[in-house]
């Protein structure tokens, strides 16, 4: 795992080669100065299957990201790929999103003045801070950056539960199944384990939710259904009847970091009368659990 030493200073070297980029996120960063504001440069946001986006920066714990706009985003084409951007990862996260203009209108090829750049970028910080403020109000919670425990399972069992608005991840299968009742610290590599759910008729279940090897496993825009196949030499071939009990997906993928990770989306229930020997249908069919009855 990275220390959090590592992952900040990893953070900047993404975007080293971007002088616009590098110079207006050290400036929110160094000038927020608030180490319990979690942050990602170039955060990957699934939207549609395997569409994706990478934000220029990040406050998951606000709901907010920051994009930064260079000269190619003056054309027109652009400008309204920027809006069916805003649109979609608004849809798929619920997340506010500010930008900031970095070329100079009349010449796109060149730089802003250094000096509005620098207006703007401050009275950005100023609404981070604000946002925190009202956030905190809001909840009656702090916002708090726990790194360490970021992917500790035992905060969540501690909780009583997972949902997948929160975004929930893992670095590894034996974490995702201490939720429910695991308890070696060896690690347990197979994509299907039941052990400590078969009394609820519920497995765990690891797919990639990208072509890979012979799986072809494919999640729907909305992230309600999966879709499954198996292809051998670029053929479909049948696949065994799927087991009759419901999957709790920690889907695997890996991060902006190159770290594997696998994520919470739900549970889904194979779709009998939409399945077929050679295509598997599953839906979801809860976006939260009760972790306390695994116990």
């Amino acid at each position: 795992m990275l220390t959090k030493d590592e992952y900040l200073l990893r953070n900047f070297s993404k975007i080293k080669h971007k002088k616009w980029e590098l110079f207006v996120i050290t400036r929110v960063l160094h000038l927020l100065d608030d180490p319990e504001i979690e942050y990602v440069c170039q955060q990957y946001i699934n939207i549609k299957g395997n569409k994706h986006y990478l934000t220029d920066l990040c406050f998951p714990s606000l709901k907010l990201y920051y994009e930064i706009d260079e000269g190619q985003h003056a054309a027109k084409g652009h400008i309204e790929d920027d809006k069916i951007r805003q649109r979609e990862i608004l849809e798929a996260t619920d997340w506010e999103e500010k930008r900031i203009r970095v070329y100079d209108k009349e010449n796109p090829g060149h730089g802003r003045d250094l000096n509005e750049v620098i207006n703007e970028v401050d009275d950005f910080i100023e609404f981070v801070k604000k946002r925190k403020k009202e956030l905190e109000s809001k909840t009656g919670e702090k916002i708090t950056w726990d790194y360490e425990n970021k992917f500790n399972p035992k905060r969540f069992i501690e909780k009583g539960s997972i949902d997948v608005k929160d975004n929930i991840v893992f670095l590894n299968h034996r974490d995702c199944l201490k939720l429910f009742g695991y308890t070696s610290e060896n690690h347990f590599q197979r994509a299907w384990w039941e052990k400590g759910t078969k009394e609820f008729n519920q497995a765990i279940w690891f797919p990639k939710l990208y072509p890979n090897k012979e799986w072809r496993n494919v999640l729907s825009s909305d992230r309600s259904t999966i879709f499954e196949e198996r292809v051998i030499g670029g053929k479909l071939v049948r696949i065994d009847p799927p087991a009759k009990k419901d999957r709790i997906v920690f889907a695997h993928y890996k991060n902006v970091f190159g770290q594997t990770v696998y994520k919470f989306y739900g549970i889904y229930r194979t779709d009998f009368d939409s399945t077929t020997e050679f295509k598997h249908v599953h839906r979801r069919i809860e976006t939260k659990i009760d972790l306390t009855k695994y116990a």
